[in-house]
């Protein structure tokens, strides 16, 4: 297994750098889910919570100190009550399957896919998206490129388990080498043994500052500016996809995840 995952390290880090410009993934969605979206944010406005808003006040005050543009009427967050709690172990599932679809992503040969979703114990834990695109053996250009961002995600995973002390700001891809190194060195086991979710609180100070992160990145596009602040809008959207997923963003399933701003 040592020598299977060391085969992904050699070029996916190349990979990712490529298609750091690229698009990353986008979810369609329909009328009556953007309704349902719409009305959460409404609400979110009207709440009053001072654990919310000393959060908000935390990441306006990290976009101020960096130079990013923010609004002061862009809501608060969910609480932690409002929140879900995920377990040490669905997150540790979660990020397996992360960093699998990614190194399928990045070209690995269906043959060695196979062989790690039998090794980690995977065929039940990915996505209907992610199942789709495992199983195919001739995925699209286009497909590869959006699962390869999902290292991404897999980065924001490591963090609240434990593994990479801090989320650094989203201005460049995460460490592929050591990401893909930290599952392949403990192994399925392992990595469920050692993985320690964060606190709830730091998970939503996360979410919060990525939200604030993505609005800014959002206005720039579209608005027609370049992303302030040196940001790289492909991180900042993974990132807020995969804290919203973190935190139960209006129950949603990995899938059907938004990233609303």
């Amino acid at each position: 297994m040592r020598i299977v995952l060391q085969v992904i390290l050699v070029t996916v880090f190349s990979i990712l750098v490529g298609c750091s410009n690229s698009k990353s993934p986008t979810n369609t969605t329909s009328n009556d889910d953007l309704d349902r979206r719409r009305q959460h944010i409404n609400e979110q406005e009207t709440k009053v919570s001072e654990e919310a808003q000393s959060r908000k006040v935390r990441s306006i005050a990290i976009l101020k100190s960096e130079k990013v543009p923010f609004i002061e009427h862009l809501p608060q967050i969910e609480t932690e009550a409002d929140s879900t709690r995920r377990t040490s172990e669905q997150v540790a599932s979660r990020a397996m399957a992360l960093c699998i679809v990614a190194a399928k992503g990045e070209g690995l040969e269906q043959e060695i896919i196979d062989e790690l979703v039998e090794e980690y114990a995977l065929a039940s834990v990915f996505t209907p998206k992610e199942k789709e695109f495992i199983n195919n053996s001739n995925p699209t250009q286009h497909d590869r490129i959006q699962f390869v961002w999902r290292y991404e995600c897999y980065w924001v995973m490591l963090w609240a388990l434990g593994y990479i002390d801090k989320l650094d700001r989203p201005d460049k891809i995460c460490d592929v080498m050591l990401a893909v190194s930290t599952l392949r060195d403990n192994g399925r086991d392992g990595f469920l043994k050692k993985a320690k979710l964060r606190s709830q609180a730091e998970l939503l100070d996360a979410a919060d500052l990525i939200y604030r992160y993505h609005w800014a990145v959002v206005d720039a596009r579209i608005n027609n500016r370049e992303t302030p602040a040196g940001l790289d809008s492909g991180v900042v959207l993974e990132r807020h996809y995969a804290l919203n997923w973190l935190m139960g963003y209006m129950d949603q399933e990995w899938d059907d995840i938004s990233t609303d701003t």
